[in-house]
């Protein structure tokens, strides 16, 4: 009895081994498909990972531009103003030039003859350009393409054809960032002209204003016709402010959970 007692013990103990060996044969042979069909799945998975990540930086969205719209050309600059810089105007209303999109482009003209008898004649004209730019994927912010038009435009007036002792300098006070540019062009007399170019958020506003003396006048004094520009242009800028700026978004009531 002692022996087939042991002999049984012997049986039961290699009867509990053998499912342990299975399954590690099954571990064996999966881990096997693994490194055949299995492994290449896996690398699969993990390109599809990969690709699925962004090759570059995620872009940081625009901001919005602050001013939707422009306004009226004709009427940023004030009635009195007008009198003041452009004496016996032809036109104290101005005149707009024609755009396809007035709320992006626009502009207005003013010029006068100051006839003065045997003293002579003052001619002046003024003119006001506004252009406004919107954030763009591809082009960059609104603020951002405003100021390359900013540069341009600084540009432009400095290399105006026939232009001599052209002068450049920053002038305080006006808009976000402004320059003035002062130079004079000898046509049938001497014309003294002032540019002041100036950037308010992405709006573009340019501002030439310029005289000339006829039939023996004095010339005109240089300083004053630039402290004239600079002071017209002022009331540009703060006439986009008035009549351009975003709509505040209304504020988001508490959501009854929040309450």
């Amino acid at each position: 009895m002692h022996r087939s007692a042991s002999r049984l013990t012997r049986v039961l103990a290699c009867a509990a081994v053998i499912p342990v060996i299975l399954a590690a044969a099954g571990c064996s042979s999966d881990s096997d498909k693994g490194k055949g069909k299995g492994s290449d799945s896996g690398k699969g998975n993990a390109s599809a990972s990969a690709s699925a990540k962004p090759n570059g930086k995620p872009s940081t969205a625009l901001e919005k531009a602050a001013f939707a719209t422009l306004p009226e050309p004709c009427k940023t600059v004030q009635e009195k103003t007008v009198d003041t810089l452009v004496p016996e105007a032809k036109d104290k209303n101005g005149t707009a030039t024609k755009s396809n999109d007035l709320a992006t482009r626009a502009s207005c003209s003013w010029n006068g003859l100051d006839e003065d008898g045997l003293k002579g004649s003052q001619y002046r004209w003024l003119s006001v350009s506004l252009v406004r730019y919107e954030s763009h994927a591809s082009l960059g912010s609104a603020n951002k393409r405003a100021e390359e038009q900013y540069t341009k435009q600084i540009e432009a007036a400095k290399a105006t054809e026939g232009a001599k002792d052209v002068k450049a300098e920053q002038a305080g006070g006006v808009g976000d960032q402004a320059t003035s540019v002062i130079f004079g062009v000898k046509k049938d007399v001497e014309f003294f002209n002032t540019t002041i170019v100036a950037r308010t958020q992405n709006v573009v506003v340019t501002l030439d204003y310029n005289g000339a003396a006829y039939e023996g006048a004095g010339a005109p004094d240089h300083a004053k016709l630039l402290e004239n520009a600079i002071n017209a242009a002022k009331e540009v800028v703060a006439s986009v402010g008035s009549a351009g700026q975003q709509p505040k978004q209304p504020d988001q009531q508490a959501s009854p959970s929040a309450q």
